[in-house]
């Protein structure tokens, strides 16, 4: 699929469909998104090899103290901090196997932690710039510092995340009944690199917070990993780490919807998102984006929707249709791809009818949540 939808970029540019002034937008507006993409996922993927996130679901267990529905609501929590500092990709990626190594342990029913782990990566990453590169995009489109940006985007997350939660407290309630035996706390292979990791991932996210650029901030601290791995663990550090596919992919699609929107796009998504700043207006934006995400993939669908959003309201209600909106269809994020890949390396698999039927329940109540919480 990365080679198809480079291909299809490459050729909008080569035959002159899309322009080339705007394939130079495309690219300069992509560059920095693109840089913290690929520095966040070394900087993850070293994280993860020091045990950082075992380490998470270990002490995590602990404190659920037995009880299966406590635990299942701090994983939650600690979905939703990974989504928040090191984005969804991070959650979908990472945390997934090992929350579902950590039910097999146990002997838990992993289903209900899995859709956790998704829907808290999509739901969970609205809140700031680089919790979602569709946040990214508009943040650095609209010159918005992180905490300016959070500041708008706290009520809808908060809507959104009450929501996602209470749907699957509701839907696993029988699962998530009974204890558990409390494990015991597992010994890290290399204690100073798992301490380093954590330390630079803390000082990552607080730079993050503090509106730093992103690139800037996410290169810095995989530099310093990546340091680290060459002087401890040279072996560890290969070529693989880069995600060189799913910037591939991006630029890509960036290509691709740049081209429609040159040929009339934004005409046919104005007409169905309409105008208007109240909740019926937002509503309605909010629903057209997530339909577009869950159609073509919510990075996509975010740039072509954005044109007509306008507003500072209704570019959130746009983000919060692409973000909490692709949790129906499989391709709707690039997360919910990855999470499925995971999840079936652990065998569980889980079917496209099976998604859809699960994300029917969450994705109405959560987008109406969260485009009504706009503006209050």
């Amino acid at each position: 699929m990365p080679a198809v939808v480079a291909l299809a970029g490459a050729l909008a540019v080569l035959t002159g469909w899309l322009s080339p002034a705007g394939a130079v937008e495309v690219l300069e507006r992509s560059a920095p998104v693109l840089g913290f993409l690929v520095a966040v996922t070394v900087l993850a993927e070293l994280a993860d090899d020091a045990g950082l996130f075992e380490a998470g679901a270990s002490v995590t267990a602990r404190l659920g103290r037995g009880s299966v529905r406590r635990l299942f609501l701090l994983v939650c929590l600690l979905c939703t901090v990974t989504t928040v500092v090191l984005s969804l990709d991070t959650t979908a990626v990472l945390l997934t196997p090992v929350v579902l190594a950590m039910c097999r342990r146990l002997g838990l029913p992993a289903l209900p932690f899995a859709f956790a782990t998704i829907w808290l990566a999509n739901a969970a990453s609205l809140l700031l710039p680089v919790s979602n590169l569709t946040n990214l995009l508009a943040a650095e489109g609209r010159g918005l510092g992180a905490l300016e940006y959070a500041r708008h985007a706290a009520l809808p997350q908060l809507a959104v995340l009450a929501v996602t939660l209470a749907v699957l407290l509701l839907r696993h309630r029988r699962a998530l009944r009974g204890a558990y035996g409390i494990p015991e706390s597992p010994q890290a292979a290399d204690p100073a690199l798992l301490r380093t990791a954590g330390l630079v991932t803390a000082v990552v996210a607080a730079l993050l917070v503090a509106g730093l650029p992103p690139w800037a901030v996410a290169t810095g601290g995989a530099l310093v990993l990546v340091s680290v791995y060459a002087a401890k663990r040279r072996d560890r550090l290969r070529l693989a780490l880069l995600p060189w596919r799913l910037v591939v992919m991006t630029v890509g699609l960036f290509l691709v919807v740049q081209g429609l929107q040159e040929h009339g796009l934004t005409r046919l998504l104005h007409d169905a998102a309409g105008d208007g700043e109240g909740s019926g207006a937002l509503l309605r934006l909010t629903g057209v984006a997530a339909g577009a995400a869950n159609a073509v993939n919510n990075l996509p669908a975010y740039l072509a929707v954005e044109p007509v959003a306008g507003s500072a309201e209704r570019l959130l209600a746009a983000l919060v249709g692409v973000n909490a909106g692709p949790l129906v269809l499989l391709w709707g994020s690039l997360a919910t791809l990855l999470w499925r890949d995971r999840c079936a390396a652990r065998g569980l698999h889980v079917g496209a009818w099976a998604f859809a039927r699960e994300g029917l329940l969450l994705v109405p109540p959560a987008l109406v949540a969260g485009a009504l919480a706009i503006g209050i």
